[in-house]
Order: C-alpha cells, then sequence, then structure tokens
C-alpha cells in the first residue's frame, strides 16, 4: 500500500510540475475520445434511423406488378396484358413453398365523407398479411383486417393517422363510421405514426386499408393492381422470387426469362445498399476519431518524454539500487496509462451527456446518438491501444538508461 501510495503521489508531483503540459495533454485525450465515441454514437444513430424509415415501406419485402409481356411464347405475340385475379394470389400460395406471406392488392382513388367533411382518398382492398408485411401496426386500442373480415365481406376500415386527423380531428375515430363510395364503414384501426421515406402509391398515413373481398364487391374491381409477398428469411428472396415467375410464367403462359411480364421490386436491395453504405460511412467516421485521438496520444507520448528528462537521475538512483528495467518500464507505462485513462473517462461521460441531452425533435432528420456499451468497449479499447504505443517508447527509454550516466544527469 505505501508503494502505491509513493507512486501516485510522485505520478501527481510530476503531473503538477507540468501543468500546462498535461492539461493540454488531457485535454488532447478528452477530446480524442469525444469525437471517436460521438462519430460512433451518430453514425449508430442515423444508421438505425434510415434503417427504420426504409422498413416503414415493409421489412424486406417485394412488390410485384402484373405488366405486359415483352417476349414472344406459345404461338403468343409480345405486348399481352398480364392480368391477375384473386385465385393467381391463392395458387402462388398454395404452390411456392418459400412463400411466408402474400396478399394481393386492390387500389383506387374514392371518396371518404364523415360528417360535413369530404375527401378524395386511395383506398386498398388487401388480406390481413398485408399489415404485417407491410409494418401497417395498429394504434392502441384498434386492430387490423382479419380473416373473418375478409370471408364474410365486412365494411371496416383501418385509417391512416394523418387522415384520421383530418377527417375525424381530435374525435376518437375507433368505432366511428365512414362512408367510402357510398357505403359505410366501421373504423376498426387508426395506423400507428411510422417513419416512411419510399412508397408506390403514397405514403400509408393517407390511405384506408379495407378487406379485399368487400373491395372487390363494392368497386367491381377483378384484377390485382399488385400484389406483395416475403420469404421466411431476407437471405431466401433470390430463390422465391425465381419460384414465383416460374409459377406464374406457366399460369399466365408467358415466357420464364420475360421479366417485364410481371415486374419485381425486392426491397431488400435496398436494406443491402443501405448497410454497405452506413458500414463505409462509419469506417470513415471512425478513422477520422481514431486520427484525433492520435494527436492526443502523441502528446502523452511527449509529456512522458519530459517526465523521463526530469527525472533522469531519480531512474538511475533506482536502477544503481537494485532495479530492474522491466519495473522502470512498467512504471512509466502504468503512469502514461492512468493520464490516458482520466482522460479517456471523462471523454466518454461528456459523449454519454451529449447523447443523453440530443434533441429528440431532430430524429427524423439524423437519428438519435446511441452510445451503446459495445460502442464504448470499442472506444475504451482504442483510447487504451493508443495509450499503450503513446508510453512505450519514453518507458522502454527510461528502462535502457545507464544508471551511471543517469545519476550523473
Amino acid at each position: 500500500m505505501t508503494g502505491f501510495g509513493s507512486f501516485f503521489r510522485q505520478l501527481a508531483r510530476d503531473l503538477w510540475s507540468q501543468k500546462l503540459r498535461t492539461f493540454l495533454t488531457t485535454f488532447g485525450i478528452i477530446w480524442g475520445t469525444v469525437a471517436v465515441s460521438l462519430l460512433l454514437a451518430f453514425g449508430h444513430g442515423l444508421h438505425r434511423q434510415m434503417i427504420k424509415s426504409v422498413a416503414g415501406l415493409g421489412d424486406r419485402i417485394v412488390i410485384a406488378w402484373p405488366m405486359r409481356t415483352s417476349m414472344v411464347y406459345e404461338g403468343l405475340g409480345k405486348g399481352r396484358r398480364m392480368r391477375m385475379m384473386e385465385e393467381d394470389i391463392q395458387y402462388l400460395k398454395a404452390q411456392v413453398e418459400l412463400i411466408d406471406g402474400i396478399s394481393g392488392e386492390y387500389s383506387d382513388s374514392l371518396i371518404a365523407r364523415y360528417g360535413e367533411r369530404q375527401r378524395s382518398v386511395s383506398v386498398s382492398g388487401v388480406a390481413p398479411a398485408y399489415g404485417a408485411m407491410r409494418n401497417m401496426i395498429p394504434a392502441v386500442g384498434g386492430r387490423f383486417i382479419n380473416d373473418l373480415d375478409v370471408t364474410q365481406r365486412r365494411r371496416v376500415a383501418f385509417v391512416g393517422n394523418e387522415l384520421a386527423d383530418d377527417l375525424f380531428g381530435t374525435q376518437e375515430a375507433v368505432g366511428e363510421t365512414v362512408m367510402l363510395h357510398g357505403s359505410p364503414f366501421l373504423v376498426v384501426g387508426i395506423l400507428q405514426p411510422k417513419e416512411q421515406d419510399s412508397s408506390y402509391s403514397g405514403r400509408d398515413h393517407s390511405k384506408v386499408i379495407v378487406p379485399e373481398s368487400t373491395f372487390r364487391a363494392i368497386t367491381g374491381q377483378k384484377y390485382v393492381d399488385n400484389f406483395i409477398y416475403k420469404a421466411p428469411t431476407p437471405d431466401l428472396n433470390e430463390a422465391l422470387n425465381l419460384q414465383v415467375r416460374a409459377a406464374l410464367s406457366s399460369r399466365l403462359r408467358f415466357h420464364p426469362d420475360d421479366d417485364q411480364a410481371v415486374q419485381l421490386w425486392d426491397t431488400t436491395d435496398m436494406f443491402v445498399f443501405m448497410d454497405a453504405f452506413m458500414l463505409g460511412f462509419q469506417i470513415f467516421l471512425g478513422i477520422m476519431g481514431v486520427l484525433t485521438l492520435i494527436v492526443g496520444g502523441i502528446g502523452v507520448s511527449n509529456i512522458m518524454n519530459v517526465v523521463v528528462e526530469e527525472r533522469t537521475r531519480e531512474i538511475g538512483i533506482k536502477m544503481a539500487l537494485g532495479a530492474r528495467g522491466k519495473a522502470v518500464l512498467s512504471q512509466f507505462m502504468l503512469e502514461t496509462m492512468i493520464l490516458t485513462a482520466i482522460g479517456g473517462g471523462i471523454g466518454l461521460a461528456i459523449s454519454f451527456g451529449i447523447c443523453s441531452s440530443f434533441p429528440t425533435n431532430l430524429e427524423e432528420y439524423v437519428g438519435l446518438p446511441t452510445l451503446s456499451p459495445g460502442l464504448a468497449v470499442l472506444t475504451a479499447s482504442i483510447l487504451g491501444l493508443v495509450g499503450l504505443i503513446a508510453g512505450y517508447f519514453p518507458a522502454r527509454a527510461a528502462s535502457r538508461l545507464d544508471p551511471v550516466v543517469a545519476m550523473k544527469l
């Protein structure tokens, strides 16, 4: 205990004798630590926000549109219009093994009226699986359409949150009846607000969702505008797309290689691009932070060199009395690591404070910076490595001093 007390008194004396240099060195470590941790935290927060926004359209789903053929097949000319009915959707559901969920989508612009308020709104007739695939989560107190709604052709509606505010104002919408295309529909759910930066037929917050069977009954529409499906896991989407195209080419009679007959948008590609882009971006941010931290490490190395020069005589006496080079090396390395740890601890505390107080109203634009335990450990590891390298060379120089020469200086 006495040895440790003497060591810390000596360390405090050395640092106090070089107050300005110690302050600048510690500040460099603090600044470098804050730079590394905040850059990684903001990169992580931005990545999560971008994924959240992309997932507003659907979590790695495939959206398909029946179009026109572009190849001659079995005596049939190109340019034929592909039309799909609900029976074709059920055929795919039964025949394609990799399908984890599928729903046709019938769309049209209809008039919605509640009291004196009347709006032209985008209405989609879908199956119950559509809600989960499109991340259309109902707010508390409501629900999405279910199987009974479809089989019994119930006139129920799931309404986008902004459209609900527009039609119903501050009044509770669930349980109210809205006139849609001249028919009364019971509102059974309101969309929970979500981020959505891409769409194919308008944002979900302004849509009305009804059972596909009910939609066909009130509009007379027979053919789906598009359909949506997904695989059990995203890595199976490519194989699933091949199976879907093969099944449809056989049923609708178009060439299996004709990718224009039914056009597919695999949203998994967006997630893959986003992950790759953000990985590169975070690596760039990390490198910038590490370079800043290295500057602080150079400052630590400089102050330890000064300490070694000022304590040369003391080191010579210790070595003359039997202290080994390893003991001298360990002492100076420990001093360096303590100085680095103090600056790093203060830097991490500042970073945690900034992340905790970051305005939540900016989340939509840059995400919320999150200094997770993993990022803190990574920052501490980088900091420890910088401190180790910064202190090693001055410590090695001290451990290699000739006792006789050192005592004369």
